[in-house]
């Protein structure tokens, strides 16, 4: 290598790349209106916040305890409502198991434009259809959960081997008993840890899902911060990352075991 090629001879384009990203912070904080100064002007508020947050009202936590089974549950019946549904329809999705680009390109159409719906838009929606409460927040998680797994399972079905699916043609068998026989267990275990990660981000965004009257402790939270009790917030917030936690590491222990 020579020397003026070195990022020593190279320091101008650095400097350059550096002042065209301030300029751009610059500019982007200026177009939204956004004022740091201000936001610094308003410390004192933000001490007075941290005083009452990190005072947790743990006798408020008794309280918590259905609502976050709540949440746990929804999550879990949205969870396997929406792999029974992407099951058949990842299955439709490829051509490995169709063998028609008729079929498989109206269902990733419909895959991809399932996922393009943020969840707590489709949960607003579900509000102003069936009104508020847990059923809303399943059927939330049922859709999210469809797009994201019938995705995921449908391009693990694409990496298969094809060799045990020809020595079943070889032998007659028809499509759903190649489907049944020679595609479904080579995916098996992936299908059977993407429920369980599903599941995982399903209890995450659960939680949020309060925000607009889907039900869970994302309800209480939201009430709490609209009353100020920054002390039960506090408490909620703690509970729920403990929750997430927990339920991370389990599925993450059971996920690896199926892989």
């Amino acid at each position: 290598m020579k020397l003026k090629e070195t990022v020593h001879f190279n320091w101008y384009k650095h400097l350059l790349l550096v002042l065209l990203l301030l300029l751009f912070f610059q500019s982007s904080a200026w177009i939204t209106g956004a004022d740091f100064a201000q936001v610094w002007s308003n410390r004192s508020q933000m001490t007075a916040f941290m005083a009452r947050f990190l005072h947790p009202d743990f006798s408020y936590l008794p309280q918590l305890m259905m609502p976050l089974i709540k949440t746990l549950q929804m999550s879990f019946l949205g969870t396997v409502l929406g792999v029974v549904a992407a099951i058949p329809v990842s299955l439709l999705a490829t051509t490995v198991v169709t063998e028609s680009r008729w079929v498989s390109v109206p269902m990733r159409f419909l895959l991809g434009l399932v996922r393009t719906i943020p969840n707590l838009l489709l949960a607003a929606l579900f509000v102003a259809i069936f009104g508020i409460g847990e059923a809303t927040g399943v059927l939330t998680i049922a859709v999210f959960t469809f797009g994201m797994v019938s995705q995921l399972m449908f391009q693990a079905i694409e990496t298969i081997d094809f060799a045990p699916i020809e020595a079943a043609s070889a032998e007659g068998a028809n499509k759903f008993q190649v489907t049944v026989w020679a595609i479904i267990p080579q995916v098996i275990s992936q299908f059977a840890s993407y429920t369980f990660y599903a599941f995982e981000v399903n209890v995450r965004a659960s939680t949020v899902l309060g925000y607009v009257g889907a039900g869970g402790i994302g309800v209480i939270l939201n009430a709490s911060l609209a009353l100020l009790n920054y002390e039960r917030v506090s408490i909620i917030i703690l509970t729920i990352l403990l929750t997430v936690a927990i339920v991370d590491f389990l599925s993450e222990r059971v996920r690896r075991s199926f892989l």
